[in-house]
């Protein structure tokens, strides 16, 4: 085989491991997803998946981490088709609320990472892939002045924790799917005391 060829074949066999382990975690959640559950369902061996990821542990973080910026685009390309930044940042916050109530990414990203890749490199992905955007659209109310231009480093911050805990609170809640549009109002009523009631266009 050809170096390209194993290059390739190892990019394939990555993916493989990559989405079995994403299904196991999502349904039946990091302690209970053994390692040879994910290799069966990948139909690789064990020695491949160690070439990979030395441990089960590393296996959750690269899930985790692509999880996390798949998270990010869905909202980033939801934001990004607002004309106004409290919208943007109204309907990101909305859209990733939605999108974490899927229990599969539920279970990996609110309940299982603090624990399995500690609360560190959880926070350091968290702002990684939505910091960013969160004060990008702080910056453009400080620019239009509807905030001061001090405050935004510590209002994203605070925004993240937010809509963090609400989405911590659809996950325990008894009834998720009732839970959802509740903390979407809530967290709607925040972000309009903050940065004012949304546009009539958003306010959908």
């Amino acid at each position: 085989m050809t170096p390209d060829g194993r290059i390739e074949r190892g990019r394939a066999t990555r993916e493989q491991l990559l989405a079995a382990a994403r299904d196991a975690f999502g349904e039946h959640g990091y302690e209970a997803t053994s390692v040879a559950e994910i290799l069966e369902a990948a139909g690789v061996t064990r020695g491949s998946l160690y070439h990979h990821f030395a441990t089960k542990e590393a296996l959750f973080d690269a899930v985790l981490d692509r999880e996390m910026q798949a998270l990010a685009e869905v909202v980033r390309d939801a934001a990004v088709a607002q004309g106004d930044a409290a919208d943007a940042l109204r309907v990101g916050s909305v859209t990733w609320l939605r999108a974490v109530a899927d229990p599969a990414i539920q279970r990996i990203v609110l309940i299982d990472a603090p624990a399995v890749v500690g609360w560190p490199r959880w926070r350091e992905l968290d702002e990684q892939y939505t910091l960013g955007g969160t004060k990008a659209a702080l910056r453009a109310l400080v620019d239009v002045g509807r905030l001061e231009a001090g405050e935004t480093d510590a209002l994203a911050h605070m925004i993240l924790a937010a809509v963090g805990e609400a989405a911590m609170m659809i996950a325990r809640a008894p009834d998720p799917a009732a839970a959802l549009p509740q903390a979407e109002a809530a967290v709607t009523t925040l972000l309009q005391r903050v940065v004012g009631a949304p546009s009539r266009a958003a306010s959908g």
